[in-house]
């Protein structure tokens, strides 16, 4: 008696190629629901995070600057009543000093704006166009 060999069963069915690519992207859909849904739900808690972070570091640098408001007032007046000058005159010099840091930080951070971001990039690309430039004159110069 002759073994009849049967042809292994495709786990996907006999549907074939297209069959199994359909049911490829339907599962590949679904994935991305799912992950997409995910994302909604955890972006809406991560939202709530942020506006919470958000609002601490606003209350945390708005205290923080009234303290120093008062804590420069409160040297103002100390000063002014120790040296017998017009605390007025005292408060003319804090607010100079201020100026002056402030001017000097702005001078920094102009030398740092002097230079450009990613140089390293920059030049990278700068060579890029160059080549496409010599590219297209060498593709002209040929047809």
């Amino acid at each position: 008696m002759a073994v009849q060999t049967h042809r292994s069963r495709n786990p996907a069915g006999h549907g074939g190629l297209i069959r199994t690519l359909l049911a490829l992207f339907a599962d590949l859909a679904a994935l991305v629901e799912s992950r997409f849904a995910l994302f909604i739900k955890e972006s809406k808690t991560t939202l709530v995070q942020v506006i919470v972070l958000v609002a601490c570091l606003v209350a945390a640098l708005l205290f923080f600057t009234l303290g120093y408001v008062f804590l420069i007032a409160s040297i103002v007046m100390a000063l002014a009543r120790l040296v017998q000058i017009s605390w007025i005159w005292i408060a003319l010099i804090a607010a100079g000093c201020h100026f002056l840091l402030a001017l000097i930080c702005l001078l920094i951070a102009r030398t740092r704006m002097i230079k450009p971001p990613f140089p390293e990039m920059s030049a990278e690309l700068k060579k890029d166009r160059e080549w496409l430039k010599n590219l297209d004159v060498t593709s002209r110069s040929t047809n």
